[in-house]
């Protein structure tokens, strides 16, 4: 036994040696792609837009900081602009499905990016974007990065829709892209990475990639000279604040700051996960720090909102995981550990039953085997407590099981929402926690849940469920990361779901308060 751990240690120690010296090569032979903004000429309305996206920022907390007075630059904005409290997101609410609809003006049943993880039946693959580093280990950070970095933005974001820089383009305006996940656009451009990581076919050399006019991502396009010191390894390669701070302040010195620009700040989301959805005040000091520093690229703040219109936003809330292991964590395996289960080390099998795509606090369950039916799979779920509703479609019906509740609905009928969506529904609506007034629907903790359900469900092909948790729990499978005693996001429920938004240097606003609704109302600032 001593020995058989001597051995264990010794594996551990070589392993961890193995990734500092390739740490070592990275860092020597990766040279930065530093662009040249050579004079360019940018074509845009009088007051360029910028959309500066916070991740994970939330009322509460940011209420708090400025009450602290550790955000002046937040409270500088509100009390130059306006504040709506109550944006809501899409579902699920993870970054990649929630860029897409904000790029896009679409749900995710037209835009066709489901998830942070999905199984795609058409290449028979479970498509992950990045969650956990167990993860990425065992799905290949080759597979990650092509899928991440070139498929998400050139194959699975659906070319029928639009994105804001597409839109742009076709009105002769220009826009920009800052650390954003979604950023396609209508130029070619070539993304090389290190030459190492090639060599050991951990990734491809380059990548071809369709971008706005100005395009900065991380150490593999950026444009300030002087962010070479934030894009070191240890730095994630440039997807922090500071970096997107100081490319954006950059755009803003050189006078190239085009008709509109997104910038994703990505830090405070790591801070929540780990402290939870109330001690993080310090990722948001740390982030009010980032908007000084932009804001003092001009001869004053209020010069900056006379300047520009700043729109600044969380992308989706978190809500509180318990510390409790057994309790807190859905083990989904355990839990349908009587079927063939798909092991994400290794491609889909004709043996395989199931398919998990695990996405925080919700999760995508697919069926394989025709044995194995829906009802089958809901079956294993419907006592467990833990869950908010269990979802699946059948033909153009949406079902929805929760607490021995059940409803369906479908598109079109004699009931409409706040948003002049109309359906018909049928059932215990207390399962997705809706009241009817004069046949209008009003939604209670799931917020336009009946749009955001169903597009979800029809987002892409497949024989699956949606099992979503409440606060308090999430939902572990192969690799998948996990947050106890922190935070977490993906569910419906509206302390994933709903997101601040601030607006200085317009009086516009948009029709309401959904990040769906953001498309038309930003085409409309940078034609005003």
């Amino acid at each position: 036994m001593k020995r058989m751990k001597k051995m264990l240690y010794t594996i551990i120690i070589a392993f961890f040696f193995i990734i500092g010296i390739l740490s070592i090569f990275l860092i020597k032979s990766f040279k930065p792609d530093v662009q040249s903004l050579g004079g360019k000429q940018m074509t845009h309305s009088a007051k360029p837009v910028v959309l500066l996206i916070i991740d994970s920022l939330m009322d509460k907390p940011l209420q708090k900081a400025i009450e602290e007075g550790r955000a002046p630059a937040f409270q500088f904005l509100i009390d130059n602009g306006y504040y709506d409290s109550n944006m809501i997101s899409s579902y699920p609410t993870m970054s990649v499905t929630i860029d897409s609809t904000l790029l896009t003006g679409t749900y995710s049943d037209k835009h066709r990016v489901p998830a942070l993880v999905w199984y795609n039946e058409k290449e028979k693959r479970l498509v992950s974007y990045g969650s956990a580093k167990e993860e990425i280990l065992k799905l290949g950070v080759k597979n990650i990065l092509e899928d991440s970095i070139v498929n998400l933005n050139a194959h699975h974001l659906s070319r029928d829709v639009n994105t804001i820089h597409e839109a742009a383009a076709s009105k002769g305006l220009q826009s920009a892209s800052i650390n954003a996940l979604l950023y396609r656009g209508t130029e070619k451009k070539t993304l090389r990475l290190p030459t190492i990581m090639a060599k050991l076919n951990v990734a491809p050399k380059k990548l071809q990639v369709e971008t706005p006019t100005l395009f900065s991502y991380g150490a593999l396009a950026q444009f300030n000279p002087k962010n070479n010191k934030n894009n070191n390894i240890w730095d994630g390669f440039g997807f922090n604040d500071k970096f997107s701070a100081q490319e954006l302040k950059y755009f803003i010195q050189h006078e190239t700051v085009p008709a509109f620009t997104i910038a994703y700040f990505s830090d405070l989301d790591k801070m929540v996960h780990k402290k939870g959805p109330v001690n993080h005040l310090k990722g948001i000091e740390d982030a009010d720090k980032q908007l000084q520093e932009i804001f003092n690229s001009f001869d004053s703040w209020e010069e900056a909102v006379k300047e520009v219109v700043w729109i600044v936003m969380g992308d989706s809330g978190q809500a509180e995981i318990g510390k409790d292991k057994k309790e807190s964590l859905i083990d989904l395996k355990s839990k349908l550990g009587m079927y063939k289960i798909h092991k994400i080390t290794e491609s889909v099998k004709q043996e395989d039953q199931l398919v998990l795509a695990v996405n925080e606090r919700m999760a995508f369950i697919y069926s394989l085997d025709e044995q194995v039916t829906l009802e089958d799979i809901v079956n294993k779920f419907k006592d467990d407590h833990r869950l908010n509703f269990i979802a699946w479609k059948s033909g153009s019906n949406v079902n929805v099981v929760a607490n021995g509740k059940k409803m369906n609905f479908h598109l079109g009928g004699d009931f409409k929402d706040e948003y002049h969506q109309s359906w018909s529904l049928e059932g215990d609506l207390s399962a997705l926690d809706l009241t009817l007034k004069n046949k209008q629907i009003f939604f209670g903790k799931y917020p336009d849940a009946l749009a955001r359900l169903h597009s979800s469900l029809h987002s892409h092909s497949g024989n699956y469920i949606i099992v979503d948790a409440k606060p308090g729990f999430e939902f572990v499978g192969e690799g998948t990361p996990v947050h106890l005693g922190g935070g977490s996001h993906g569910s419906i429920h509206e302390k994933d779901s709903i997101v601040p938004l601030i607006v200085a240097g317009t009086d516009k606003r948009p029709a309401h308060s959904r990040i769906v609704d953001l498309y038309p109302w930003i085409l409309q600032l940078m034609h005003q």
